[in-house]
């Protein structure tokens, strides 16, 4: 996390390009005992397979579709709470969700906790959510404990129930519905060539699926909506799939697919090819670019997860991979996991960006890179991949004195803010609403 260089609130020193989600802490989520990480807008989590990196993604991903859909589904999608919570020799009953957030007008934090009832099912203990204006006209905040709302900014407070995350009730008010919408339109994916390759049933396409499967819709929505990123799209599968001139829906009866304008020897004009007769190399590119440059919630996806993305991809196509991450990472959060060195042998994948994920006796541990990785990195002495391939991506030890973060700075200074009265003679104390 960069250092705070305002000591005061000041709104000029918040712009909408940072990161989304700037802080994330979890607290007994699947094989993650704890961890409190920073993230930028583009993160590596690198780590060996079963070391626990989906399951970082896949909390933010519960965050989702808890909200797209209900936190019931979410749960009943991963087996329920029971596979949820960490298992351990303490036998926690319950998990928890806490980020932090920056958006175009408004910062804060946002936190949950669920746990386990004693005869099944699972219930809400707790929910929490405040909010920064940007442009300093107050604070907006709710928290809700089994169902009860104990405090809300509002005038009325909306309902809640324990089986239900209250932010979707609340995101009925305006004040939280930017983060509503920011939060319930992140895409998180494992994409699935086979699933691409399918006769798919079209649908609105504004949010690419997590295997892939409305792909061809996905593509149709860009090119009327965003046709310049339809175009990155072609000149980066280009560079990665040499000969390959374009890609685009193609309609069949009541169905859809993919179809590929490719060079062939001897024919003046590109050849179709169905996505049924192209490789999974090729396949999986699309979708990870089709993922990077979807268009959704005003024009861009707030936060993009990708589960290894050089799987199937020749070594020498991680470049043009890189330099799409690189671009998306301007204008969207990407997130992406890896155990490949190939991926992460270029100088110029920043030292901060490198989040090193290792597990012992089942338990996972994520942090930044040790410092002497970071100097390694720094220094030029090594590549990411190189410390890959040395099994030195270890991760810092987290400290007991964690400094404030730059959002809670800013929370902290609208608090003593709202309680200063004002410095005027014979005038009432000055309160933000």
């Amino acid at each position: 996390m960069p250092p705070v260089r305002h000591t005061r609130y000041d709104p000029r020193c918040m712009v909408a390009d940072v990161p989304f989600i700037t802080r994330v802490r979890l607290r007994y989520y699947k094989s993650i005992s704890q961890c409190d990480v920073p993230l930028g807008p583009l993160v590596f989590m690198v780590g060996p397979n079963g070391s626990g990196k989906s399951n970082f993604l896949d909390s933010l991903r519960l965050v989702a579709e808890s909200l797209r859909t209900t936190l019931d589904h979410a749960l009943r999608e991963r087996g329920g709470v029971g596979e949820v919570r960490k298992r351990s020799g303490g036998h926690p009953t319950h998990f928890r969700i806490h980020l932090e957030f920056k958006l175009p007008s408004q910062a804060g934090k946002y936190s949950f906790r669920i746990g386990a009832k004693p005869h099944g099912g699972f219930e809400v203990q707790d929910e929490e959510c405040r909010l920064i204006r940007l442009d300093g006209l107050g604070t907006q905040f709710f928290k809700v404990k089994s169902g009860r709302v104990i405090s809300f900014s509002g005038p009325t407070a909306p309902p809640a129930t324990s089986d239900r995350l209250f932010l979707v009730n609340a995101a009925g008010f305006p004040e939280f519905r930017e983060l509503f919408e920011a939060l319930s339109h992140m895409g998180f994916y494992n994409l699935n060539p086979d699933a691409m390759r399918e006769h798919q049933a079209p649908n609105p396409g504004d949010l690419l699926l997590r295997d892939g499967s409305n792909i061809a819709s996905t593509l149709a929505r860009l090119a009327q909506s965003h046709p310049e990123r339809k175009e990155r799209i072609e000149k980066y599968l280009a560079k990665v799939v040499p000969g390959v001139k374009g890609v685009e829906r193609a309609a069949l009866g009541t169905k859809e697919t993919l179809v590929f304008r490719q060079e062939v020897v001897g024919a003046k004009d590109p050849w179709r090819f169905y996505a049924a007769n192209m490789s999974d190399g090729t396949v999986r590119v699309v979708g990870i670019l089709a993922a990077l440059f979807q268009a959704t919630n005003g024009g861009r996806a707030p936060l993009i997860g990708i589960e290894e993305p050089e799987v199937a991809l020749h070594p020498g196509a991680t470049g043009a991979l890189l330099d799409a991450l690189r671009e998306t990472s301007k204008r969207s959060q990407v997130i992406v996991t890896s155990h490949s060195p190939d991926l992460l042998d270029d100088e110029r994948i920043d030292p901060d960006s490198v989040l090193a994920v290792v597990a012992h006796h089942g338990e996972t541990h994520i942090g930044r890179l040790d410092e002497h990785g970071r100097t390694a990195l720094r220094q030029r002495l090594y590549t990411a991949g190189e410390l890959l391939r040395l099994n030195q991506m270890t991760p810092e030890r987290p400290t007991r004195k964690r400094q404030p973060s730059t959002v809670e700075q800013l929370l902290i200074e609208a608090d003593r803010t709202r309680r200063k009265p004002a410095n005027v003679s014979g005038g009432r104390s000055s309160r933000n609403r």
